[in-house]
């Protein structure tokens, strides 16, 4: 059965996202409705329906006399963005250590080689480091993990530029990133936990100190 063709805001929206994603647009950035729609190649009609939606979901938001702009996160936001992420970063991985599979872990182990070689491809290591963390939440078997972990996804766009510029911090991700998946491989769920807390608490010290900058 043929799938219904996408709208052409739905269309608008996942380009726009695509493009944010990517870094193109960057967090107090102004999205005009003919700017981004002369980039994507779209009328201003659907890029209006998409802005609705990113503003929906938390991403843009509108200011008097300025326009749609991507959000900024304050440096409390970012605290609690990484308190969320970390509670339920332990809880997957705790959870994939109990039901994941081998497959997925050896799945998992690849991105992190791939993100080890893309030292000179920071975005690009950025986002396979992203399908490392959403391997990671599918192997814990827990839909309702999977949504919770949606909804942070969103505010992540909203960090601002990947700190995998520097290369100490990508050396840090991928020995943290090792040590989750050792204790995934030894199916030790405390272990586990641990190792992704302290994978996240590194990776909210290097926002800060990136903000501070």
């Amino acid at each position: 059965m043929t799938q219904p063709d996408k709208s052409s805001g739905e269309r608008a929206y996942e380009a726009l996202l695509g493009e944010i994603r990517a870094g193109q647009f960057a967090p107090g950035d102004r999205l005009r409705e003919e700017d981004v729609g002369a980039k994507l190649g779209l009328s201003r009609t659907p890029v209006r329906e998409a802005l609705r939606r990113l503003e929906n979901d938390g991403i843009v938001e509108h200011r008097p006399r300025v326009g749609a702009i991507i959000r900024t996160l304050s440096h409390t936001e970012i605290v609690e963005l990484y308190e969320m992420r970390i509670v339920l970063e332990r809880t997957a991985a705790a959870m994939a250590a109990k039901h994941g599979a081998d497959a997925e872990f050896d799945a998992m182990e690849a991105m992190n080689a791939e993100i080890e070689a893309a030292r000179d491809a920071p975005m690009r290591g950025a986002s396979i480091n992203q399908s490392f963390h959403h391997a990671l939440h599918l192997a814990g078997r827990n839909r309702f993990l999977l949504e919770a972990a949606r909804a942070l996804t969103n505010a992540l766009l909203l960090l601002g530029p990947t700190t995998y510029t520097d290369p100490a911090r990508l050396d840090a991700v991928t020995a943290q990133h090792r040590d989750i998946l050792t204790a995934l491989r030894a199916r030790d769920p405390q272990a586990a936990a641990e190792a992704a807390e302290a994978h996240l608490q590194c990776s909210l010290r290097y926002r800060l100190k990136a903000l501070a900058l």
